[in-house]
């Protein structure tokens, strides 16, 4: 299998930074709304920006939701990016209408309006020992977050770091090959890359085996 990398393209935001940081770091990434390019490629990337409810009409609109889910089903790697790993929950409190992928557990719920909402710009994260997601981003990276909204997982096992932000947020999820992160690793300078190394050397390995 080769290892190129799909970029889910749904019409909605600018999708190309994704594409172009996986590029920068030397991966074969192809923005793509092609179903049948989805199913060849060795690892998917679900993008995200906006409105969670627009962006799961426009998924579902756009036909790539089965490409995706089969690529969750079958164990290739996987990352989910701000509103896209908002889109992997059961659902959102911004649009309670709009069911998400229901691939974890939990809901996505409003941050306290207790701060400045939306939560933009950089903030250290605390990173779950063991995370390969996280690996070799440090203990307390910086990474850029621009939401108001979070995912509030009903398996605390799944969560890989933590914000704060009137509260403790979550910053990013995994489980086995599934990967989710709440900021924007193609925005955060040498740590994203570093994140979006990880995710690279994943699909290259996945791609070996």
């Amino acid at each position: 299998m080769s290892s190129r990398i799909a970029v889910l393209d749904y019409g909605i935001g600018n999708l190309r930074s994704a594409e172009k940081a996986l590029q920068h770091l030397g991966a074969d990434a192809e923005l793509t709304s092609d179903p049948a390019v989805v199913g060849r490629a060795a690892g998917v990337v679900l993008p995200g920006v906006g409105a969670f409810g627009a962006c799961m009409r426009a998924l579902r609109a756009s036909g790539l939701e089965p490409a995706a889910r089969a690529a969750i089903d079958d164990g290739r790697p996987f990352l989910g990016i701000c509103v896209g790993m908002q889109m992997l929950f059961e659902g959102s409190e911004e649009a309670p209408e709009a069911p998400g992928l229901g691939v974890f557990g939990g809901l996505v719920r409003r941050l306290s309006d207790d701060v400045v909402l939306p939560h933009m710009g950089w903030n250290t994260v605390a990173v779950t020992p063991g995370s390969r997601l996280m690996a070799g981003l440090g203990e307390a990276p910086w990474l850029y977050f621009v939401h108001s909204y979070a995912p509030v997982p009903s398996d605390p096992a799944v969560v890989a770091a933590t914000a704060e932000h009137g509260g403790r947020v979550v910053a990013a999820v995994e489980r086995g090959p599934l990967w989710a992160t709440q900021f924007h690793p193609e925005k955060s300078g040498p740590s994203g890359l570093a994140l979006l190394g990880n995710f690279v050397s994943a699909v290259a390995t996945a791609a070996a085996a």
